[in-house]
């Protein structure tokens, strides 16, 4: 439907995905564009409005100051937990690349002592390149969704990387928190905690 374009769509949440729920549809992303065409609404009703819901880039937030002084702003759950599963997968590639190097310097020292280099093989079949590289998907998911072979891998990766294990259960306490939280005060206490 966009034919590959961006819009900023505002919608009144109140209104429950019927009439009325679609405010303005914008085309673009550019703050200066939408908040011109924002403010064809009256300041008398968007000062109405009390709680913006908007994604973490820099544009948006600027949007929602100039456009609702009033509103406090809240960055929506799927970017902040996107964020900290980034993070996640940022460490396993740390790793990840380490073992390439410390792989490539043994197969060098391999060929100049004319030695056959093998990797060394985990007890489920994987190196350890490979348990890495395989170990990205399956740290997207609760554990309670992890294949047979995901969760044995899974045992090998936080014992050899326990830095990883610390993230993952870090990414799964934080989606947990947003999925089971349905008073703000107690989420805010679990956010601190």
């Amino acid at each position: 439907m966009s034919n590959g374009e961006l819009y900023t769509i505002l919608t009144n949440k109140a209104a429950k995905g019927k009439k009325g729920s679609i405010v303005a549809i914008v085309a673009g992303t550019k703050a200066d564009s939408v908040i011109a065409a924002l403010e064809k609404i009256s300041i008398k009703q968007r000062n109405l409005v009390t709680e913006i819901t908007l994604d973490m880039a820099g544009n948006m937030g600027l949007i929602a100051k100039r456009c609702f002084p009033n509103a406090t702003r809240v960055i929506d759950r799927f970017h902040v937990q996107k964020l900290a599963s980034e993070a996640l997968q940022e460490i396993r590639i740390k790793y990840q690349l380490q073992g390439i190097d410390q792989e490539n310097e043994a197969i060098e020292k391999a060929k100049k002592t004319k030695k056959r280099f093998e990797s060394e093989v985990l007890t489920n079949g994987d190196t350890l390149k490979q348990l890495l590289a395989r170990s990205r998907y399956f740290l997207y998911k609760n554990k309670s969704k992890w294949s047979e072979n995901q969760l044995q891998r899974a045992h090998l990766l936080f014992e050899l990387y326990p830095e990883i294990q610390k993230a993952y259960n870090l990414t799964q306490g934080l989606r947990n928190i947003f999925e089971s939280t349905t008073d703000k005060i107690i989420g805010f206490a679990r956010l601190a905690k």
